[in-house]
C-alpha cells in the first residue's frame, strides 16, 4: 500500500500526532541550534534576539575545546565526575537488586507493602529537602556530631571535609533512590514462571539456590538494560544532589562537569565555554551508551537494540 493511500485512510491519526510533533520540534529540535555556541565566540549584545546573536557571532572552530583541556579546573571536574559516578555504580547499582530479592522473600503481604512504602518515600523528596535533612543530621551541631561528642569522640565535618563528602553523597543517593530503583526488579521477579521454582524445590534446591540459578538469570535482561542506562549516565554524576549539598570547601572532591558548566556558563556568563563542556559531556555519554550496549550484546546476547 502506498503511503499516500495509507495517509488518506488514516489522516485522523496523523492529526492526533501533530501536536506531539510540534512540541518536539519547538522544544527539542530547534534548541539544538544552540550547540553552535561551542564553535563560536558568542556575544549576546550583537543583536536584540539571542538567536540572531548566535547567528552573528564569529566562528572560532575548536578553540573552546582546546582551551577546555588546558584548564586544570575542568580536568579536576572531569576526574571527579568519573570517580563519583563509578563509585555510585559499584556501590548503589546492586542495592536495588538485592532489596527487590529480599523484599520478594517477605511472606507477610501487609509487612511487604508497608516496607515498600517506607523505602519508596525518599524518592519523592527533592534534593533540596534531602540536603536539608542531611545538613541537620551531619552538620557541626547536627544529631550525629552531638552523639559523637556525647560518646567522647570528636566532631567530624562531614559536609566540609573532602575525605568524608563523597561518602555522604553515595549514602544519601542510596537512601533516596534504592527503593524506587527496586520497583522494576521487583516487577521482573513477579513475572517469572513460578513453576520453575516449584520444580527446583521438588528437586531439593534450597531458597538460596533457587535465587542464584533461577531468579537472577530470569531478571538478567532487566539488569542488563538498567546497567546500560546507568553507564550512559556516568557523565552526569548527580548534578541536583551535588549542587544542593556541596560548598566551595569541597570543590576539590565534589565539583563535577554539571556544576562546572553552571559556574562557568551562567556564573561567569561564558556561554560558549559552557556549551562546549556540555557538548563534550553529551558526546561521551552517547559513546558510553553505544559501547556498553554493544559489549552487553556480545557477552550476554542481551541489549537494548
Amino acid at each position: 500500500m502506498k503511503f499516500r493511500t495509507y495517509f488518506k485512510r488514516n489522516y485522523d491519526m496523523y492529526l492526533m500526532l501533530l501536536p506531539a510533533v510540534i512540541f518536539v520540534l519547538i522544544f527539542n529540535l530547534v534548541p539544538m541550534y544552540g550547540i553552535t555556541l561551542a564553535f563560536k565566540d558568542y556575544d549576546m549584545f550583537l543583536s536584540t534576539s539571542p538567536m540572531l546573536s548566535i547567528l552573528k557571532s564569529p566562528w572560532v572552530g575548536m578553540e573552546h575545546f582546546q582551551k577546555l583541556f588546558r584548564r586544570p579546573d575542568f580536568l579536576a571536574a572531569l576526574r571527579n565526575t568519573l570517580e563519583i559516578s563509578l563509585l555510585k555504580l559499584l556501590i548503589t547499582f546492586p542495592l536495588p537488586i538485592l532489596f527487590a530479592i529480599l523484599l520478594n522473600e517477605v511472606r507477610s503481604v501487609r509487612f511487604q507493602k508497608v516496607l515498600q512504602t517506607v523505602v519508596y518515600l525518599p524518592h519523592f523528596l527533592s534534593w533540596a529537602v534531602v540536603a536539608g535533612i542531611f545538613v541537620s543530621l551531619l552538620g557541626s551541631t547536627g544529631l550525629v556530631n552531638s552523639l559523637l561528642v556525647s560518646l567522647g569522640g570528636e566532631k567530624i565535618n562531614f559536609l566540609m571535609d573532602n575525605h568524608w563528602f563523597r561518602a555522604v553523597l553515595i549514602f544519601s543517593d542510596a537512601w533516596k533512590e534504592v527503593g524506587w530503583g527496586s520497583i522494576i526488579y521487583f516487577a521482573a521477579i513477579a513475572g517469572l514462571d513460578q513453576e520453575c521454582f516449584e520444580a527446583a524445590e521438588v528437586d531439593g534446591a534450597n531458597r538460596l539456590q533457587q535465587i542464584w540459578y533461577i531468579m537472577l538469570p530470569g531478571i538478567m535482561p532487566t539488569i542488563v538494560l538498567m546497567l546500560i542506562m546507568r553507564v550512559g549516565g556516568i557523565m552526569d554524576a548527580g548534578f541536583g544532589q551535588i549542587f544542593a549539598m556541596y560548598n566551595p570547601t569541597v570543590y576539590e572532591s565534589a565539583d563535577i562537569i554539571g556544576t562546572y558548566v553552571y559556574r562557568v556558563g551562567l556564573g561567569k556568563m561564558d556561554f560558549s565555554m559552557g556549551t562546549a563542556v556540555g557538548l563534550f559531556n553529551s558526546v561521551i555519554g552517547f559513546i558510553l551508551v553505544v559501547s556498553s550496549n554493544t559489549l552487553a550484546k556480545k557477552l550476554n546476547g542481551k541489549s537494548i537494540w
